[in-house]
């Protein structure tokens, strides 16, 4: 398992702990003007709570707004972010909710907790050799039929990293990638892609976004655990 002061995991914490306000002050809610984003989000919670009566995490939550939403959706769920600033952000945003700090590389919940992962633009700041690590933790993490809702960029392969942003100085990685490999990731840690929406970008978005659902396998008659020879 990923070590929790892994360089990039404390590179990404300290450059939105530098951006937090300004962060939650531009986007204190993207998905309140789109519809079609908003509408996956709706989609995801009625799958996650016909599944199982177990918590959702939201993963890289930022300022809350989406757990917010899966809230009023009526999922139980709490966020995790990386950045104590963003936590601290969204609970006085949302003082009814629980936020918490945390790594999706590392998540301290016991095996087979979770009825859902809900993870919006969050992996793009996970390196390459990282992610199966993430994914592991999403298979170890989740009850059987457990979905994944994932949101990135996802037009081409690519690494960005930005050095200023919002007039402060960051050191923060991007990895672009598409579909597919994202899909072969997630099936090389045991989860079944379900299904995949790309649109274009809208508004000041310079990137398509792709939203991708997946779910832990529901446990088979012959995997069903046997009792014990008397």
């Amino acid at each position: 398992m990923t070590h929790p002061n892994a360089d990039f995991l404390q590179a990404t914490r300290s450059s939105y702990d530098a951006i937090a306000k300004e962060y939650a002050d531009r986007f204190p809610d993207g998905l309140a003007f789109n519809p079609l984003d908003r509408a996956l989000v709706t989609a995801f919670a009625e799958l996650v709570r016909a599944n199982a009566p177990a918590p959702v995490a939201d993963l890289g939550s930022g300022p809350g707004y989406v757990t917010a939403r899966l809230h009023d959706l009526g999922v139980p769920v709490f966020g995790v972010d990386l950045s104590p600033r963003m936590v601290a952000l969204a609970r006085e945003a949302h003082p009814h909710l629980r936020f918490h700090v945390g790594s999706m590389t590392s998540l301290d919940l016991p095996d087979g907790t979770l009825g859902g992962i809900l993870a919006l633009y969050s992996i793009i700041h996970v390196p390459d050799d990282h992610l199966p690590t993430a994914f592991a933790e999403f298979h170890r993490t989740l009850v059987p039929g457990g979905h994944v809702l994932l949101a990135f960029q996802g037009d081409e392969e690519g690494h960005l990293r930005l050095t200023e942003r919002f007039g402060h100085e960051i050191g923060l990685d991007y990895y672009w990638r598409t579909p597919e490999t994202v899909s072969a990731r997630l099936t090389q840690a045991g989860l079944e892609p379900m299904a995949a929406t790309r649109r274009a970008p809208l508004d000041d978005e310079k990137r398509p976004r792709v939203f991708l659902l997946a779910r832990k396998p529901t446990l088979k008659p012959d995997d069903s655990p046997r009792p014990a020879p008397g």
